[in-house]
């Protein structure tokens, strides 16, 4: 099932300058192994050492955060869009 993948700019150099893609997965663990096969060493920049997304990073499943869904075991349906945004801090 095709699901769509708006990536941030800073993280673009690792999907050849795409702003977004599209990738087979039913979850967002699957997202993220789908995006780390075909742009390999994105998964390092949004996961940690464990696999867990890292703390600067948010992530909507249809403008859904997934932290009031089921995090990183959220499901995801055809025509999904998915997007990955880092977090702003500031004062």
């Amino acid at each position: 099932m095709a699901v769509q993948v708006l990536i941030p700019t800073p993280l673009q150099k690792f999907t050849n300058d795409e702003a977004s893609v599209n990738v087979d997965a039913n979850s967002v663990d699957g997202l993220l192994q789908a995006l780390e096969a075909r742009f390999p060493g994105i998964l390092g920049r949004l996961c940690d050492e464990n696999g867990t997304l890292r703390r600067f990073l948010n992530v909507y499943v249809n403008s859904e955060d997934i932290r009031f869904l089921d995090n990183q075991t959220t499901a995801l349906a055809d025509g999904d869009e998915v997007s990955i945004v880092p977090a702003v801090a500031g004062g």
